[in-house]
């Protein structure tokens, strides 16, 4: 069996040898303008002719990010046969951290000409990617080990970034036991798995009283304005009392040091990486004071009880991990009213079911109907819309190998939005969610699947789902921008920034 080495070594010599026959000699050693070095491309286009009967598997480069080169006449036909995939991957060259942008039009022509093989494709950059477009594919990728597949990407694995504490519970790199029992302590902490978390009763109390910021405000003709801005703002002072304590309520300082430590990414020059270490080295220190002083119900307090008789669960920075990881429940807030806005019978159920769960007594946080909403607006606009993971040892995928390090991505967004494989994949139905099972469909992974899996999925359900229910109590959502089409299939993305909805008291 050929591994991915040899295929890419024959294809190299085949593109020399064209080269060579193409080019005066004096200039057969030269790249062309523009291109890069032949030495610097990559793995070739393995044969799909007699060499590789039945090879499906293959390396394409992307025209966005690197220069097409000379091809041998026995590849030309296949090189015309995939033609327009030049926009496969965007982003792959200066992605934002843990971020990935695909291009679902080039992908459902991808898998129309060449089926469900895994496709490995390559970017300007030089870096590969292996694509995967099977369930079945998907499947493995969510069940395989973090030993085999690691929930991180290369960057994130060669050090830490500098905001965020080593070995950190969400890096997927193994580094010895302790970074597995902080996974272990979070999924504890967060309830991995819970519908309702133990501290539901402060938890939702803490969201009614700061939802108020959310509806607090009316226009001269008594309509509520809600944008992001002002969402952000409700959810993070939430966010601090829920995972600090009420003492960090007002502490904006904390969540802009945050908002700057994710803006300065990864790769930052010296000075920029100096200054963000000084950053962190404050935000380590406000949110120490807080988890000193937070209660048995907050995050950091449930985390404290945990013996760490070897000092390695850093509780400080699962605490900054937690914070960061609430700043997707603002776009996700207002995504799922929006679609309510555009969907009035989804929006009268859904007004009724929070009035109801007023009297629920301790079944207070439940919120079916709305979780189902909240989870169909992250199948339709998910907060990660690729994930990537990295083969730690040489792995085979539909009879090819492929050594460690490779790159392993899922499309999420495009699985989600498969109208070949999803029902209605382009419209809001949040009843699929339903559906027996439905939390497990491998297509669906709005908090991933396996050992990989979002422990705070479902406390971060129950907080947006809570959210909701305290806006729709009082108001309804009467307008909304962009102004969605309730039957049509909806815009593949929605820019909270853009978002602008008008509420309109009962």
């Amino acid at each position: 069996m050929r591994t991915v080495q040899g295929a890419a070594l024959d294809g190299l010599r085949a593109r020399v040898r064209a080269l060579a026959a193409r080019r005066r000699p004096e200039r057969a050693g030269r790249s062309p303008r523009g291109e890069a070095p032949l030495a610097d491309r990559g793995p070739a286009v393995p044969g799909l002719g007699a060499a590789a009967p039945g090879r499906r598997t293959f390396v394409r480069d992307s025209s966005r990010y690197a220069a097409p080169a000379p091809a041998p006449a026995a590849e030309s036909p296949a090189r015309a046969a995939l033609a327009g995939f030049g926009v496969l991957l965007r982003g792959l060259a200066r992605p934002r951290p843990g971020e990935v942008r695909t291009s679902a039009a080039a992908l459902r022509a991808l898998r129309a000409r060449h089926g469900d093989a895994p496709a490995l494709v390559r970017t300007r950059s030089g870096r590969t990617v292996l694509v995967l477009l099977d369930p079945q594919d998907l499947r493995r990728f969510y069940t395989e080990p973090v030993s085999v597949l690691a929930a991180a990407t290369p960057d994130k694995c060669r050090g830490p970034n500098p905001g965020e504490p080593a070995d950190s519970a969400d890096s997927g790199c193994v580094r010895g036991e302790p970074g597995a029992q902080r996974r272990e302590v979070s999924a504890e902490v967060l309830a991995a798995g819970r519908p309702v978390h133990p501290s539901h009763g402060p938890f939702l109390a803490a969201l009614a009283e700061e939802a108020r910021h959310l509806t607090g405000s009316a226009s001269a003709t008594g309509a509520v304005p809600l944008d992001l801005a002002r969402a952000r703002y409700a959810v993070q002072r939430a966010a601090r009392r829920i995972v600090l304590g009420d003492a960090a309520a007002a502490d904006e300082q904390l969540s802009g040091w945050l908002t700057q430590l994710r803006a300065e990414g990864r790769g930052a020059r010296a000075g920029r990486a100096r200054a963000a270490r000084s950053v962190q080295d404050k935000a380590r220190a406000r949110i120490a004071e807080y988890a000193a002083r937070a209660d048995g119900d907050t995050l950091a307090g449930r985390a404290a009880r945990h013996a760490d008789p070897t000092g390695t669960l850093d509780p400080v920075g699962q605490a900054q991990h937690w914070l960061l990881a609430m700043d997707a429940v603002p776009d996700t807030l207002l995504r799922t009213l929006l679609l309510l806005g555009a969907h009035p019978a989804e929006q009268d159920l859904a007004v009724a079911e929070a009035v109801a769960e007023v009297a629920a007594g301790p079944d207070r946080g439940e919120l079916p109907r709305l979780r189902a909403c909240v989870r169909e607006s992250l199948r339709l606009y998910p907060v990660v819309p690729d994930l990537i993971r990295v083969t730690r040892t040489e792995t085979e995928w539909r009879g090819v190998r492929y050594p460690a390090g490779t790159s392993v991505l899922v499309p999420a967004a495009f699985h989600q939005r498969d109208p070949e494989r999803v029902p209605a994949a382009h419209v809001f139905v949040p009843g699929r969610w339903k559906n027996p099972g439905a939390d497990q469909d491998i297509r669906m992974a709005p908090f991933s699947h396996g050992g990989g899996r979002c422990p705070g999925g479902q406390l971060g359900l129950m907080a947006t789902a809570a959210l909701c229910a305290e806006v729709l109590r009082g108001h309804r959502v009467t307008g909304t921008r962009p102004v969605l089409d309730p039957v049509g299939p909806l815009p593949a993305t929605l820019d909270p920034q853009g978002i602008r909805l008008t509420l309109t008291r009962r």
